[in-house]
């Protein structure tokens, strides 16, 4: 691919920096500018998503499978192929319904293959790596004092939060307070979660902020 000429790169920079400042007019109030920013954002993403998942998968997995005849079983490929056409049946209002039932297959299979998964990764590897050693020795055969410290708050935290969230006994005396110090754990989890959210968002803008003030305007270098 040839690279840019000087005219059409300044071109660019003036749309990216246009586009910008219609985004973060939203600031402001909500605008015309804005609207034509976000649904030019949707357009553009639905359109770029339709042709990546058609040549990477629709096309590699049904179209030329289906027409080479050496491929078996290849007439099978029917069924999600009208499967697919169903689902663009809601943009008829008289046929709409039709998609209801490649909807329905589509999050029963989606289901049936994220269950497994999940339950490996969100629940049995999180129990794995709970148990955690409370009595760490190092290569002199002395105690890991600082890998203590990290695996008794990461068992404190563990439990203290499943008792917590155990509402078969009334949370008063022991398990009120093994409760509370829960919410301690809890709250830090957020508060981290939280804060690491806002860090990328400020990242973003240290990132657009930059680029019209360099690319753009050329006010730094």
């Amino acid at each position: 691919m040839e690279a840019w000429s000087p005219a059409m790169q300044t071109t660019s920079i003036w749309i990216a920096a246009f586009l910008t400042l219609c985004i973060y007019s939203f600031l402001y109030k909500d605008n015309p500018f804005y609207k034509f920013a976000e649904y030019l954002v949707v357009g553009v993403s639905a359109g770029y998503f339709a042709v990546i998942f058609y040549f990477n998968y629709i096309k590699p997995n049904l179209v030329d499978h289906f027409f080479d005849p050496t491929y078996p079983n290849r007439w099978i490929l029917i069924i999600p192929t009208a499967l697919g056409f169903m689902l663009l049946a809601r943009i008829i209002p008289k046929y709409a319904w039709l998609s209801k039932y490649s909807m329905a297959i589509y999050l029963g299979a989606g289901a049936g293959l994220a269950v497994p998964r999940d339950m490996d990764a969100r629940i049995l590897k999180q129990v794995y790596y709970t148990f955690v050693n409370l009595y760490p020795l190092t290569a002199a055969g002395s105690i890991d004092w600082l890998l203590l410290l990290q695996n008794f708050l990461l068992a404190a935290g563990v439990v203290t939060t499943l008792v917590y969230f155990f509402f078969s006994l009334e949370h008063k005396g022991v398990v009120g307070k093994t409760a509370r110090v829960g919410i301690i754990f809890i709250m830090i989890s957020f508060g981290a979660t939280f804060g690491y959210t806002v860090m990328g968002r400020i990242s973003l803008l240290i990132g657009r902020v930059t680029f019209l003030l360099k690319d753009w305007l050329h006010l730094i270098d």
